[in-house]
């Protein structure tokens, strides 16, 4: 029971508490980029999930084999390969199945190899020496947590085109003024779990 615990935390505090682009500043390129359509977010952030899930579940057990060859240092170049290869999966799935979507993600979709976000999530889990379950925890909730943030502000940034907006903060200046009031709303839930994991 404490291992189920221990693996629901890990997925509550990398979505909320921990969020990768709003505590961490990890993504923000298609954070910003992709959030102008609802529809356009979604279909990232689900390819961002299935990445970020699927490359931790390949990169945990590559490091030990890494490890136990004694060139651990070359992590984050197999990190980069597997992603590369998981964004080129992605890719070919949703232009098969949604020519619309791989049209509207533009450059960046390719850009999701890049993506801090997912490389982030493979190297905390190594460099924090976390087992395989909190790995996967920790890539669930932050994959869910990136999605449910640029879901969201994405249907704000939707709202505010039709607001009656300063001329001067039209466009990026009211997204990144929104995405700062995300960010501290976010920081409030930090005390959350203090108690809990005690």
């Amino acid at each position: 029971m404490n291992w189920l615990l221990s693996f629901v935390l890990a997925i509550i505090s990398s979505m909320l508490v921990d969020n990768v682009v709003l505590s961490r500043f990890y993504g923000i390129c298609p954070f910003l980029g992709v959030s102008r359509k609802v529809n356009s977010s979604l279909g990232m952030g689900l390819a961002v999930v299935f990445v970020i899930i699927f490359s931790s579940i390949i990169c945990w057990p590559l490091y030990q084999l890494l490890d136990l060859a004694g060139i651990k240092f070359m992590d984050t170049v197999a990190y980069i390969l597997v992603i590369a290869s998981l964004v080129q999966l992605v890719g070919l799935i949703i232009k098969k199945y949604s020519p619309s979507l791989y049209k509207s993600l533009g450059i960046y979709l390719p850009l999701i190899t890049t993506n801090c976000a997912v490389l982030g999530v493979a190297q905390s889990n190594t460099d924090q020496g976390l087992s395989f379950l909190d790995s996967l925890g920790n890539a669930i909730g932050t994959s869910v947590g990136f999605l449910a943030v640029i879901v969201i502000f994405s249907c704000i940034r939707v709202r505010l085109e039709s607001a009656n907006t300063p001329k001067a903060f039209k466009g990026l200046p009211i997204a990144l003024i929104t995405a700062a009031i995300m960010a501290m709303a976010f920081m409030g839930l930090q005390g959350l779990f203090s108690g809990i994991g005690a």
